[in-house]
């Protein structure tokens, strides 16, 4: 692992492969391992893997904060390796991040990829459970939503005990912070017809926690957008199918 201190935050990173610079940010509650399986899939990419601030190798930061100010992470860590531009890949969470990059430094878009992800804000039940599971995780710790979350990320029973391990490794302050920022999000449903660049949607037909109907609504607004629907996937496609959803990212974003 590689760390840099940028917008006043300690991020831990790596780094891997040569080409076309394509950043992978990873979803909640996980860390940059997500995207293990995808990355022998990944040739003639420069891949960058950043852990977002409270979990992985990164730091812990006091307070509450934004998808905003972990985008802005992003960018500032894109500054720092000098990578001008880059195809922006986010998972869930990590889609909400990358949403808000191409908001914020549109023209540093090689490219979107929105992976099991969506672009509405929470619904008000939503928001209300986000700050439940917050309290909860601050009494009890990550294994909250290890329990929880877990068996509902991939449509293969063999991945649970793995993802249940990665979960539960993942600091219990980064875990709270996280489900504050994401009920706080803004809804970037107007945002997606002003990409004037590539976007490629990837989504599970067998997704437990977003339905696909949130990628077939933004492939509505974004005309240039590619949409693959994997069967019998679910919320992690990149383990419970690496090569499609390496070819759909290569295809749409990288030409190939």
């Amino acid at each position: 692992m590689h760390e840099l201190t940028v917008n006043g935050v300690q991020i831990a990173f790596e780094r891997t492969g040569a080409g076309a610079p394509l950043v992978l940010i990873h979803g909640f509650p996980l860390d940059h391992n997500m995207w293990d399986a995808l990355l022998p899939h990944l040739e003639g990419a420069d891949v960058l893997l950043p852990d977002l601030r409270g979990f992985g190798g990164s730091a812990i930061v006091d307070g509450t904060y934004t998808i905003a100010d972990m985008a802005q992470d992003v960018i500032a860590l894109l500054d720092a390796l000098k990578i001008e531009k880059a195809a922006i890949v986010g998972h869930s969470m990590g889609g909400y991040v990358a949403l808000e990059i191409a908001r914020k430094v549109p023209g540093r878009v090689a490219g979107l990829g929105l992976v099991s992800t969506q672009a509405l804000p929470d619904a008000p039940d939503r928001k209300a459970g986000r700050y439940a599971t917050a309290e909860k995780v601050g009494d009890q710790g990550s294994v909250v939503v290890a329990d929880s979350m877990a068996p509902k990320l991939s449509a293969d029973p063999q991945h649970v005990s793995a993802l249940h391990k990665l979960i539960l490794g993942q600091p219990p302050a980064g875990v709270m912070g996280a489900l504050a920022a994401m009920a706080e999000r803004v809804d970037s449903t107007e945002l997606l017809s002003t990409f004037k660049f590539p976007v490629a949607i990837v989504h599970g037909l067998a997704d437990a926690l977003i339905p696909v109907e949130r990628s077939r609504e933004m492939k509505a607004l974004i005309p240039q957008a590619s949409l693959t629907e994997i069967q019998d996937v679910g919320h992690m496609p990149m383990l419970d199918a690496p090569f499609e959803t390496a070819k759909a990212l290569k295809e749409g974003l990288l030409g190939g």
